[in-house]
């Protein structure tokens, strides 16, 4: 291939086929002034002694900073710092403002949540074409057991283990399972009988057997929309294909958990409604909690983004629950 037909943006992009974990370099230059950006080319070198490198455009300004720096700090990213590796990939605004540092080993800054935090003295840079290569030696290093934040494809992304065993339902061969058109890989069966699942797992740690699973869902929804009349109810919840009548919220009543305001349209919890709504959330959290020492962050992560995109897919116009404008009006 010549070398003016080559393509730069369809090589980097095909560099970007590459999953990398984001990080935040950081540093503090002899004025005093901290300096940090996002950065996804690290790596590791050697384990002994240990190094690890990252590059940093020579267009950068900071390159000088970075350059005359003694020490600089690596902050591998959790899935929680989406919004701080946006910050520290801007140019012009006072990356620093509202981060909480804490005390490193050295003058560089050190950012506090990370998945992984490596101290490093500047040992070697190189030159690497367009880019400054700058190999540190871990002096320090602290990790979480935070998932980790990725990055692929020119976007943000989440990390999952993929399982290789002890994920099968059937003891039937693939082979077996894949001559069947109904088996236990039809989405369908997999969204339904976890959900079903949980409820049950749900109830069970709850000690409520009295209600049943739309009156779960009915305190849920006036848990968040603390007035609604029987046709929003009902809107809330045609994801369920069932419509409500008074009569269905008749075990409601009587237990008095949710009332009718002094309109006699309006239904709200009360009181005790309202406790048993908070109860059954702490319940809930309690049983993410568990699935989430087994499954990890990461994959924990990875199934709501999934579960959120079916939702979107098969939404049938249900209106959002969390609407504020809505809640702050009633």
């Amino acid at each position: 291939m010549a070398a003016n037909s080559f393509d730069t943006r369809a090589f980097r992009n095909a560099l970007g086929s590459f999953a990398t974990g984001v990080t935040i370099i950081t540093t503090k230059a002899g004025d005093g002034q901290l300096v940090g950006l996002t950065a996804n080319s690290f790596n590791s070198v050697s384990l002994e002694p240990p190094l690890v490198l990252w590059s940093l455009a020579k267009t950068a300004a900071s390159v000088p900073v970075f350059n005359d720096a003694e020490h600089w700090n690596v902050h591998i990213l959790s899935v929680e710092q989406e919004p701080l590796s946006n910050k520290f990939a801007s140019k012009g605004a006072d990356k620093f403002a509202d981060v909480e540092l804490e005390h490193g080993i050295t003058d560089a800054p050190l950012l506090a949540g990370c998945t992984a935090r490596l101290q490093c003295r500047n040992a070697f840079q190189y030159d690497g074409g367009d880019h400054i290569i700058f190999v540190g030696e871990v002096l320090a290093f602290d990790t979480t057991d935070s998932a980790p934040l990725a990055f692929v494809g020119g976007q943000y992304a989440l990390t999952a283990r993929k399982p290789y065993e002890g994920v099968a339902l059937s003891s039937s061969t693939v082979e077996e399972l894949s001559s069947a058109a109904y088996n236990e890989n039809l989405l369908g069966y997999l969204l339904g009988r976890s959900h079903f699942q949980l409820l049950h797992g749900l109830k069970d740690r709850a000690g409520e057997k009295q209600l049943s699973d739309l009156e779960f869902y009915v305190l849920s929804v006036l848990g968040v929309q603390s007035e609604l009349t029987l046709a929003e109810l009902n809107e809330y919840l045609r994801y369920t294909d069932i419509e409500l009548s008074m009569d269905d919220l008749g075990n409601l009543f009587a237990r008095q958990l949710i009332a009718l305001g002094e309109d006699g349209a309006l239904i709200q919890l009360t009181h005790d409604g309202r406790q048993e709504s908070i109860s059954h959330i702490a319940t809930a959290k309690g049983l993410e909690e568990s699935i989430k020492e087994t499954l990890g962050e990461g994959e924990l992560q990875a199934l709501k983004l999934l579960l959120k995109k079916v939702i979107k897919l098969t939404d049938p116009g249900v209106p959002d629950l969390w609407d504020v404008a809505k809640a702050v009006n009633q």
